[in-house]
């Protein structure tokens, strides 16, 4: 089938309710500070301007055991439903959130590093390939790992994550799925 003949993506459902994800914001970086983090300033804005709450938000060093018991606390705390985290996907020796994340992780949600990067291809072409943009699901609770660039976060938020955690977003979401992620 040609592009062009390719279904369009399905709207969102302006007459279900939507239903509010509680999300925390975890920078990983070894350099910024809330002062000058401009990608997690992205992140909390796009979040908040789609009705979401910032459940919490931070700074970290590009360490994976600091990013795992962080992940941990995280992962444990009732107020939040899902991580986004932004930082530490590339290629070189300090970046490990991936790492750290598949230390965590109940089941890998590969389709969101392929989406991401098929994205990003669009924006930064085959430079895409340096992104280890990965997402899992853990004690019923999602992680999302963005790049750290703002550009990546757009790519992220805009292109997957403002669709699937919303709860109007059909056929389905990430949201609808939340009571069952603890099923066994």
């Amino acid at each position: 089938m040609a592009p062009s003949q390719c279904r369009s993506p399905v709207p969102i459902d302006l007459g279900a309710t939507f239903l509010p994800v509680r999300i925390a914001v975890l920078t990983i970086s070894d350099t910024r500070s809330l002062a000058d983090d401009r990608s997690g300033d992205t992140l909390v804005a796009r979040l908040s301007e789609a009705g979401h709450v910032l459940a919490a938000r931070e700074i970290i060093k590009d360490d994976a055991d600091l990013i795992v018991a962080r992940l941990h606390t995280l992962i444990d705390d009732a107020d939040v439903n899902c991580i986004i985290t932004t930082g530490g996907t590339g290629v070189t020796g300090r970046d490990v959130t991936p790492e750290a994340i598949e230390r965590v992780a109940d089941k890998m949600i590969p389709g969101f590093g392929e989406l991401f990067r098929w994205l990003s291809f669009k924006t930064i072409g085959t430079s895409t390939v340096q992104s280890r943009a990965c997402a899992c699901v853990t004690r019923g609770t999602y992680i999302f790992a963005l790049p750290g660039s703002t550009g990546a976060v757009k790519d992220g938020w805009d292109g997957i994550l403002k669709d699937q955690l919303d709860s109007r977003h059909k056929p389905c979401n990430f949201v609808e799925l939340m009571p069952r992620l603890l099923e066994r």
